[in-house]
């Protein structure tokens, strides 16, 4: 197996919109290095695999792949300080779950979620809202019926995202653009990269299902924006 690397402008950009946290950044360039390779593979690999494959699911509405970096759709907010995710809400799709956390397999690459009714998020990233790429991974289906983020292809521009941090703070994202790319043409810069404000990006897998290899052929990639945010509420009165 081979791993593709990202442009050495990516990685220098890493480096320059997060200084303050070295070791972040140093996962973050590792992420950066076997992403594309990984998710060429499958984002989910043989877990992923149907008892009848002419049952698998396919999206509805399957987007067309794009290749230029999107661009917010609303005008970013401020950014928010680093807080762990521990809810995540698409009213348009029907979502509203709690969410884990991912870190890395001892191989290096990317875990994902070991339960398909529960998204996880990069936490070698940044949180929801903090300037960069946050990621929040999640399972299409598995041999029972649709998972999570069975859905997540048919989110339109301005569809609303929210994440509920665990410091009380909840951050609205909104949508920019849903876009879909075969595992071997992954775009880890866009996913992964920041582009120089508060971006989430929600990814499954989608397309075809390679009966043979047992996983999906594509990803598919919600790109969203943060937009707004609802502080955390107030302890009401106060002892005297």
């Amino acid at each position: 197996m081979t791993w593709t690397t990202p442009p050495a402008e990516t990685r220098r950009q890493l480096r320059v919109n997060r200084r303050s946290s070295r070791r972040w950044w140093a996962a973050a360039i590792v992420l950066l290095l076997i992403g594309a390779g990984f998710l060429s593979v499958g984002l989910f690999g043989h877990q992923n695999t149907l008892t009848d494959p002419a049952a698998a699911p396919t999206l509805a509405s399957p987007p067309a792949a794009v290749k230029a970096t999107p661009k917010p759709s609303a005008k970013p907010s401020a950014a928010l300080a680093r807080s762990v995710p521990v809810g995540l809400r698409i009213p348009a799709i029907g979502v509203a779950v709690s969410l884990s956390t991912l870190g890395l397999n001892p191989d290096r690459t990317v875990q994902v979620p070991t339960n398909y009714q529960q998204p996880g998020w990069f936490k070698l990233g940044p949180s929801p809202g903090q300037v960069g790429s946050a990621v929040i991974l999640g399972h299409v289906d598995d041999r029972n019926g649709p998972a999570v983020f069975f859905r997540l292809g048919s989110l339109k521009t301005g569809d609303k995202v929210e994440v509920s941090l665990a410091n009380g703070v909840l951050a609205h994202f909104v949508v920019n653009t849903v876009a879909m790319y075969l595992k071997t043409q992954f775009p880890a810069q866009q996913v992964y990269a920041s582009h120089g404000y508060s971006a989430l990006q929600l990814v499954t897998c989608g397309g075809q299902f390679d009966t043979q290899a047992g996983h999906y052929l594509s990803n598919v990639v919600a790109y969203t924006t943060l937009v707004s945010t609802t502080p955390a509420p107030t302890m009401a009165g106060s002892a005297g």
